[in-house]
């Protein structure tokens, strides 16, 4: 069978009206792109510049009067090495936990051999509408010695119900089951089937999942202001608040002077943009390593061509 010739005179040849649509495109891109970027840039730029030309609105794209006094005002609080120590611990092995009882469950109530689980499933669901609030979580975990106990952060989250449905979904959607057949022919078990085919088949969901953990984990505020007392436990967030808190109270309790007043509240401005960049910095750097695997787990459940 001949093949078509390919006529490179019309692959070529576009018309004015292609040409107008994709620069319209292009606009449109590079100004959604802006509004999401800019004010990120925008922060990461104020918190580098005199905040008298912030306020005054002369700050844009660079920095003007550049500074460091926020950040160095930030890291000179011994508190936030703690701080930072404690988050990456809490998040490392919160999120290594929330993996590894999450994937087995997915992939358990993915089979239809397991009778039980449609009725497990309706059990997991129903916790997502309908908690015992914060008062009897308190007692729980009073009553569990979970109290100013790092623990806190990691066993009670083990399992989010939302990213259970995802993993679940999919495994019955995209691991043919002719592989389980295989596998079943060669004498493996199904443990052996889920740890060596699905797993190395599921770097996907296991890479968008893990960083859903990952930053529920890292910007957990909320357990550290109910749950820790001790000073020494308190995640990276709660650290930045009492800086900030603390920073502001200063300006408060400054002198009468309009002068000195003005001075602490720029301060106080620069330490809360720095504190921003200083508590997103890590998940900025992680998640371009994560962004292929991201873009191929959010498509799941799509239509397959």
């Amino acid at each position: 069978m001949d093949e078509i010739p390919w006529n490179k005179h019309m692959s070529q040849q576009r018309s004015i009206s292609d040409w107008i649509v994709d620069i319209i495109i292009w606009v449109l891109i590079v100004a959604i792109v802006a509004v999401v970027i800019y004010p990120i840039w925008f922060i990461v730029v104020a918190s580098f510049s005199d905040q008298t030309q912030v306020s005054a609105g002369n700050v844009t794209v660079w920095p003007k009067g550049f500074t460091v006094a926020g950040y160095i005002r930030v890291f000179q609080d011994s508190r936030i090495w703690t701080g930072y120590t404690n988050t990456i611990l809490y998040t490392v092995f919160g999120t290594a936990l929330n993996l590894i009882v999450t994937l087995p469950a997915a992939f358990g109530l993915s089979r239809v051999e397991f009778k039980p689980r449609r009725v497990i499933l309706f059990l997991f669901t129903f916790t997502m509408y309908f908690a015992g609030g914060l008062v009897p979580n308190y007692l729980l975990f009073k009553a569990l010695g979970l109290l100013d106990n790092p623990l806190v952060f990691i066993l009670p989250g083990a399992v989010s119900v939302w990213n259970l449905i995802i993993a679940r979904s999919f495994f019955e959607t995209s691991i043919p089951e002719d592989l389980h057949d295989a596998a079943q022919i060669d004498g493996l078990s199904l443990f052996g089937y889920f740890m060596k085919i699905v797993l190395p088949l599921s770097s996907a969901i296991i890479a968008v999942i893990g960083l859903y953990y990952f930053v529920g984990h890292w910007n957990d505020y909320f357990t550290g202001l109910i749950y820790i007392r001790e000073s020494g436990l308190q995640p990276l967030q709660n650290v930045l608040r009492d800086i900030l808190l603390a920073n502001q109270t200063n300006q408060l309790g400054s002198g009468s002077g309009g002068q000195n007043v003005m001075q602490q509240q720029q301060l106080a401005d620069q330490i809360k943009y720095g504190v921003i960049i200083v508590s997103t910095l890590p998940l900025l750097v992680i998640y371009p390593f994560l962004q292929k695997y991201f873009n191929k787990g959010v498509m799941i459940g799509a239509v397959k061509g």
